[in-house]
């Protein structure tokens, strides 16, 4: 499976006679995601990103997929310490169930579990978490992670929903943050999506009510919440420059773009 999704390298299915003797450490670190700035979030996380991060919208060929975003260049993500520890209270599901995924059949009804061999994680040490057993059953470990990941698909699937149904009402719009560091470098990131606040204003009394009823409008407010945060995504790229990595921002030109590039689901 080629890397389709973003922190990937190698995602291969999780299989007994691969796998038995493996176990994952996973107290690794994020730092997989340290060459990414913007990750795909679920519907049902906006509650809890809102307050941390600037939720946006991106087009995934011909749908709409919300992510939140995590840095201004394109391969660098503002929310990582030095030493690869998440520098926020609430982790992205997507970032969380690394290094699983699901990969689906081509014809869209066959999910395989599948394991990101190149995890420094991933070990024949017994260090961690076994994936199988001395019988070659899979473990409670991948119960658990097979659970954990089915509710993310079933919670994919909704939000996939929600961005065919926003995008049908027109409410969104292209949008572009640019920021100027104080050393006169500049940076645009662009390729998202944002709510046109008065498009939303202007629908009618019918489809405010059906997105109240399934609480979607209270996500599209969300994402209008979480608008403040880009100021937080600016003064951590202000924070990394005066870290020492203002030579190299200068070394882009001016007007350099960075465009949040979230996927879907891997087919194989």
């Amino acid at each position: 499976m080629t890397k389709q999704l973003l922190i990937y390298e190698s995602a291969i299915p999780v299989s007994s006679a691969r796998h038995r003797t493996a176990s994952v450490e996973a107290n690794k670190g994020y730092g997989f995601s340290a060459g990414i700035n913007a990750v795909p979030l679920m519907a049902v996380e906006f509650l809890r990103a809102a307050s941390e991060y600037a939720i946006v919208f991106t087009a995934a060929g011909d749908e709409v997929v919300p992510a939140v975003v995590l840095g201004i260049r394109s391969d660098q993500n503002l929310y990582l310490t030095q030493d690869a520890q998440w520098q926020a209270k609430y982790i992205p599901a997507f970032i969380r169930r690394y290094p699983f995924v699901f990969s689906t059949s081509a014809d869209g009804k066959t999910l395989t579990l599948c394991i990101d061999e190149s995890f420094p994680g991933l070990n024949r040490d017994g260090l961690g978490q076994r994936l199988f057993g001395d019988d070659g059953q899979p473990a409670p470990y991948v119960d658990a992670v097979l659970k954990f990941l089915q509710e993310y698909q079933a919670q994919f699937e909704r939000t996939r929903q929600f961005g065919k149904r926003i995008k049908e009402l027109g409410l969104l719009e292209p949008m572009q943050a640019q920021v100027v560091t104080p050393k006169g470098g500049k940076f645009s990131l662009n390729g998202f999506l944002g709510v046109n606040r008065a498009k939303l204003r202007a629908l009618d009394a019918e489809a405010l009510a059906s997105l109240a009823k399934t609480d979607e409008l209270e996500l599209l407010y969300l994402h209008l919440y979480s608008m403040r945060n880009f100021d937080d995504v600016k003064d951590r790229l202000f924070g990394a420059l005066a870290a020492g990595d203002e030579a190299s921002a200068a070394a882009a030109p001016a007007g350099s773009t960075a465009e949040p590039s979230p996927s879907t689901e891997a087919t194989t």
